[in-house]
């Protein structure tokens, strides 16, 4: 049985976390939602588990400025309060989405009920909360961009009529190329150029699934999400990692450190966010797998995690290495079934714990790194890139046997018979010198360069490099459906997408086991 660890709610605490908040740098987003004439209502706060028989579909978006990734100089002292205002505000969209997936009858009888019931009224929430956003960075002396406030109205757009189907991911999907000319449509085509629902199959069931709602619990993934990667031409470049960049190379600090912490065997599990959302129940909207540190929850100080218990085999590493689950949607439910980040919110199906979980540092390419201090937070990728775009994306999917041949941003592969499922993240290996977080959880650490240089003064650090590796049955796509997908844990607004991918990190390495690893490096040495 997983668990979804609570613990130390104080009274301030429970009043702020009164109901759940998003993973996401901020309250931006594109929300989206099929409208039916459906067979049955939903349940479950507007997500359906049903069966559903899918007529004639439309389907709309509500496009939200993100106003977290604007906030870049929040004073520290006001970064608590900011948080969990940015938290409200992505509980005010993930209610947003709920209303839309509840009330799709009243939407075919009205042309205006999204905007007078839905987009209206979630302007005026946001309003306020951006206000209150000013008020507590002004309280304590800093600065407010008065233009944020503007950020408070959402917008209404049909999404982009249906492109790639099938779901080549070396197609033009939003036309924005990257990475070896792969195409990453990311959140530039709505809707990732689907039929969500709108496919005219009749509504047939299989394997327990909502075929015409896309996914088991009604918002993804569908068909155009998956790619045979034995069709897919070969776009992987040798030694480069998930962001594109060499990840070492042959000069420079050569060598590695591996740590070994576990698959989660154990099923620590919770949908909080402590990077992202202090101090706020549900901070993340899914659920997360944890490695390594066992006291990360939304509650946990510094001081807290800095003398947990630890997965890992080296007990001088007791950094906390987490992801969002991967789950089977084959028709079976898991203990958060009920919950709030898991079925409650359109995250159903099994969890899938991974066969391996491979994490290592390496150095960079132009020179050596330096230590990383205590408490350093890394998020990498974004959890809200289907909706936000891919300026922050990180995401590379892959089959074994395939992983120096094809590299997947925007497609969940389709493995054949004796291939496992990939997931590979590099995280960002410059950082300022000086911060252990920063307002947008963003600007204190970046990539290198192609050269592995650092710019802005920032200090090469070792880079943390993550591999998953998974047993999936593979889905099949049957007449424009897939038949028992599999897909990460995402907000009920980002549909599952795999370019949603991401992977975060705290450090708590004792500093003896840093300086090992900083010395294995920089001298060639692979450790562990």
């Amino acid at each position: 049985m997983g668990r979804n660890t609570r613990k130390r709610r104080s009274s301030m605490a429970s009043k702020a976390i009164a109901a759940s908040a998003a993973l996401a740098l901020g309250g931006g987003g594109l929300i989206w939602a099929n409208f039916y004439a459906s067979a049955h209502e939903s349940n479950n706060n507007g997500w359906s588990q049903n069966q559903t028989k899918a007529a004639a579909a439309q389907v709309a978006t509500i496009s939200c400025p993100d106003v977290g990734q604007k906030l870049t100089n929040v004073p520290q002292q006001a970064r608590q309060g900011v948080a969990t205002e940015l938290a409200n505000l992505d509980k005010q969209i993930t209610e947003a989405y709920a209303r839309l997936a509840s009330t799709r009858q009243a939407q075919a009888g009205d042309s205006g009920f999204v905007q007078n019931a839905i987009v209206g009224p979630l302007k005026e929430k946001r309003a306020a909360t951006i206000d209150r956003i000013r008020i507590d960075v002004q309280r304590v002396g800093g600065q407010f961009n008065t233009a944020l406030s503007q950020l408070a109205a959402c917008t209404t757009q049909n999404a982009a009529p249906q492109t790639n189907a099938g779901g080549n991911a070396g197609q033009q999907n939003g036309g924005q190329q990257q990475n070896g000319g792969q195409q990453n449509n990311g959140g530039q085509q709505q809707n990732g150029g689907q039929q969500n629902g709108g496919q005219q199959n009749g509504g047939q069931q299989q394997g327990g699934q909502q075929q015409g709602n896309g996914g088991q619990g009604g918002n993804g993934p569908v068909a155009a999400d998956f790619v045979d990667i034995t069709k897919v031409q070969g776009n992987a470049q040798l030694g480069v990692g998930a962001n594109g960049l060499p990840a070492n190379g042959n000069s420079g600090s050569k060598g590695s450190f591996t740590t070994k912490c576990g698959t989660n065997a154990n099923k620590n599990h919770n949908t909080d966010n402590v990077i992202v959302a202090p101090g706020v129940a549900n901070g993340a909207h899914h659920l997360h797998d944890y490695v390594g540190n066992q006291s990360n929850d939304a509650f946990a100080s510094d001081q807290e995690l800095a003398a947990a218990t630890t997965t890992c085999q080296n007990q001088g590493d007791k950094s906390s290495y987490f992801w969002p689950v991967l789950r089977l949607q084959d028709g079976s439910q898991d203990f958060d079934q009920n919950n709030d980040g898991g079925g409650k919110e359109g995250n159903v199906g099994k969890i899938l714990q991974a066969s391996q979980a491979q994490i290592k540092f390496v150095g960079n390419k132009k020179g050596n790194v330096v230590a990383m201090p205590t408490a350093l937070r890394i998020i990498t990728g974004d959890a809200k890139a289907f909706v936000n775009g891919n300026a922050n994306a990180n995401v590379n999917w892959s089959c074994t046997g395939f992983e120096n041949k094809v590299q997947l941003h925007d497609k969940y592969p389709i493995c054949p018979q004796g291939s496992q499922v990939v997931r590979t993240t590099d995280f960002q290996s410059c950082w300022d010198g000086q911060n252990i977080d920063s307002a947008n959880h963003r600007t204190h650490v970046a990539f290198a360069a192609a050269d592995g240089s650092c710019a802005n003064g920032f200090k090469a650090i070792p880079q943390l490099q993550v591999r998953l590796v998974y047993n999936v049955p593979a889905p099949k796509l049957q007449n424009g459906t897939v038949v028992n997908p599999y897909a990460v844990d995402t907000f009920p607004e980002n549909l599952h997408k795999p370019i949603t991918d991401h992977n975060d990190f705290i450090n708590f390495f004792s500093q003896n086991t840093m300086n090992q690893m900083v010395n294995c490096i920089n001298t060639g040495k692979k450790c562990q």
